[in-house]
């Protein structure tokens, strides 16, 4: 029977990328790969069909040869179309299947593993800058075998099913496929002798102790980087990072807004009206604020540079004080009398005293004569 065009084979056009090719027989091959279609003939026909021209196609020599000869190239041994597929689908595949064309296997030394380590800090801390020590829980290299995991004296056995590269080829079928050996587990060696302080490991259970020096001006989710203080690589390989990330606890004061502070500030009743002097508490100590007369409850004050100085640089923020007029509490009689005699000192002027208080009322006035028009 004929052979159908290999471009037709694929679903693609004859100016296709390479890359192009590699999807569509990738689709093509998980759709009748043998294993997913088990007893069905027509199924193993287009899989091996379809891994023929994909063989061609993929091969540029290959390729050029079939555009101006067609499949005349490759008869009367003329080479191509009777590769090895198992080869060609693990080099596709080789992502999932743990290995493509030409093996290599795992390397037998390998870095360790990063960590990650949240260090709370107050405030003070964040905005200032400080040096912690703190306690991590790692993973170290053993000190008796240097992380060989074998014992002194001693030194790892090349694995015999393997040789010594962590990977074994199995045949499926028509194809083969790379995976990682079973006896050695990837490593390329078995220990014969196992270290006694590790148990063959190459690595102990240990708690450090490191210095870490905070930059001021660091926030919530920042990450400080510490090389080499992860886990030891297996087989004595080097050490992961440890990431050191923040987080800011929160302050009975102030709360923070990037590179501004905001603080609530309580004033008196007399204050608000009459204006005056008042001290404002910053990161650094005490400054004052002058209180225009007839404040209201909400008014932002804005301290410059008494914020935060950004840790990757740039202008230091600002303390913005939001101010609370305080309703006066547990009043006297007398005190009482006073305020009774001032309120209706107020009323007697008319709504001149409480412009907000006239306009809310008349806006809930026009609201409701607004429903019943």
């Amino acid at each position: 029977m004929a052979k159908r065009d290999y471009y037709e084979v694929l679903g693609a056009d004859r100016n296709a990328a390479e890359g192009d090719l590699k999807k569509l027989y990738r689709k093509l091959a998980m759709k009748y790969h043998p294993d997913r279609n088990p007893d069905d003939a027509d199924a193993e026909d287009k899989f091996k069909e379809a891994s023929e021209a994909y063989e061609i196609l993929s091969d540029a020599d290959k390729r050029a040869a079939y555009d101006r000869m067609g499949h005349a190239a490759f008869e009367q041994g003329g080479g191509g179309g009777q590769g090895d597929f198992g080869d060609i689908f693990s080099d596709v595949f080789g992502d999932i299947f743990g290995g493509g064309r030409g093996g290599g296997g795992r390397s037998q030394v390998q870095r360790g593993s990063d960590l990650r380590y949240t260090l709370e800090l107050a405030l003070e801390q964040a905005v200032q800058g400080d040096t912690i020590e703190i306690k991590v829980p790692v993973l170290a290299s053993c000190d008796d075998c240097g992380g060989s995991g074998a014992q002194p004296g001693s030194t790892p056995k090349t694995c015999d099913d393997c040789g010594g590269v962590g990977q074994v080829r199995v045949s499926q079928g028509f194809f083969s496929l790379q995976q990682t050996c079973p006896r050695c587990r990837g490593a390329g060696q078995i220990i014969t002798k196992p270290c006694k302080g590790c148990g063959g490991h190459g690595r102990v259970e240990r708690q450090k102790t490191l210095s870490v020096k905070v930059p001021g001006g660091v926030d919530n989710g920042d990450r400080i980087r510490l090389a080499g203080e992860g886990e030891a690589g297996p087989n004595g390989g080097p050490a992961g990072d440890l990431y050191v990330q923040v987080a800011v606890k929160e302050h009975s004061l102030f709360e923070r807004d990037g590179k501004h502070l905001y603080c609530e500030v309580p004033i008196g009743f007399a204050t608000a009206v009459l204006g005056g002097d008042i001290e404002v508490p910053t990161l650094d100590g005490r400054v004052k604020l002058k209180v225009p007369p007839e404040t209201q409850t909400g008014k932002l004050f804005r301290v410059r540079g008494k914020g935060v100085a950004p840790v990757r640089g740039g202008a230091t923020g600002d303390l913005l004080c939001r101010v609370e007029v305080e309703t006066p509490v547990k009043l006297n009689d007398k005190q009482k009398k006073l305020l009774k005699e001032f309120q209706d000192s107020l009323e007697s002027g008319g709504k001149r005293h409480s412009p907000r208080e006239s306009s809310w009322f008349q806006g809930v006035k026009d609201f409701f004569d607004s429903l019943s028009s």
